[in-house]
């Protein structure tokens, strides 16, 4: 039975005609039997490939033991996760919610009780969500007009252009909220001296810098945080997508230097830290080790290297395994193509493909989805 005309869901996404129905390292094999090489990752979040031994083992092993306790009680997976994440940081607490938007929305809330200012500053083109609060933040105006009025005291400056972020701060504002690179905008990367000016304002102004790093995290760029590339550690960072290699999860990191403005009763999530995601995650953080990121830089350098060289190929941008391909074309009748050919892809935009496989992609993977893409792009 097929479930691709499935009439009982809201139409909130355009789905393609294949229905999945289980996947090992970077492969799908849908309900008919084919295979297909995923190099979508389920947009950036199965970094560890479908099924990875090490989140699986540590999440059946919590299934046998504990599933919800509820944030009034601790659980020694929220607390060994906090601890990971706080030592890949460099000194940070944990708020844990279920995903990338929720974890923006804390972010937000967590800016507001800090320094007792209720404006945000964030980058046009720009995504954090699709909740009220995160999508006011975010800069495409395609996203935010059907649903305004929303949050006000919203301004937006231009990615790597530090003189219009110096232009929009107001009295108001605080918050700065920055992707180190913008995945569903373009795949658009943060330059480090503007990552750089970014922080300069906030500490000169008294906002905080929040990276959201929900799709950069996680050794998505080949190291853990984005941030650390330029070097320019900020005061708050959300996580998601990869944290859990596809369990529900997410997270609002802050810094030592800035902790403490939350209280009892301020937030909170009921799902939030959740035993298994929480043991899946821990085996995650756990599994992205020198050697995988190594593996991340040097296929990202692969597909970049082969990919400028197509004639249908504008510009080839990003950072390991989160590729953007600007075409002199549309993308959606491309990705439909190698859909066709047996290779997901993603888009950021019309003329943009979005290329983030599973972290653990080895040289043959990265040679077969080469050939597919030459194919059709060619």
């Amino acid at each position: 039975m097929t479930l691709v005309t499935a009439p009982l869901l809201l139409p909130t996404y355009d789905r393609a005609p294949v229905t999945f129905e289980r996947g090992k390292g970077v492969w799908l094999v849908a309900e008919d039997g084919r295979r297909y090489l995923d190099f979508a990752a389920g947009v950036a979040v199965v970094g560890l490939g479908h099924c990875h031994p090490a989140p699986l083992a540590a999440a059946h092993r919590q299934l046998d033991q504990l599933w919800h306790a509820s944030n009034l009680y601790w659980t020694s997976p929220m607390v060994a996760l906090a601890e990971r994440l706080s030592e890949r940081f460099g000194g940070a607490e944990a708020f844990f919610c279920n995903s990338g938007t929720e974890a923006v929305e804390a972010a937000l809330k967590y800016a507001r009780r800090a320094t007792g200012r209720h404006g945000v500053l964030a980058l046009e083109g720009s995504f954090h969500g699709r909740t009220l609060g995160a999508l006011a933040a975010t800069g495409q105006a395609s996203k935010r007009t059907p649903f305004e009025p929303l949050l006000p005291d919203v301004c937006f400056a231009r990615m790597n252009d530090a003189d219009s972020l110096r232009a929009a701060i107001r009295p108001e504002t605080g918050i700065i909220l920055v992707e180190p690179i913008q995945g569903e905008g373009g795949v658009h990367v943060a330059t480090p001296a503007f990552l750089e000016a970014a922080a300069a304002v906030a500490d000169e102004t008294g906002a905080l810098l929040c990276f959201d790093e929900v799709q950069t995290g996680c050794g998505r760029t080949g190291s853990f945080f984005a941030w650390e590339h330029a070097g320019v550690p900020p005061k708050l960072v959300t996580l998601a997508k990869g944290l859990a290699n596809g369990l529900p999860i997410g997270c609002l990191l802050v810094a030592d230097d800035v902790a403490g403005a939350f209280v009892p009763g301020d937030h909170g999530s009921t799902f939030g830290g959740n035993p298994v995601a929480c043991a899946a995650a821990c085996a995650v953080c756990d599994a992205i080790d020198t050697a995988l990121l190594a593996n991340v830089q040097e296929q990202g350098d692969r597909l970049v290297a082969r990919l400028a060289e197509l004639p249908a190929v504008v510009e080839v941008r990003g950072a390991g395994l989160l590729v953007g391909v600007e075409l002199d074309r549309p993308t959606a009748p491309l990705i439909d193509a190698c859909r066709d050919a047996g290779l997901l892809v993603l888009s950021a935009g019309e003329r943009v493909l979005r290329l983030t496989p599973p972290l653990i992609v080895s040289d043959a993977e990265v040679g077969l989805a080469l050939d597919v893409l030459v194919e059709v792009l060619g």
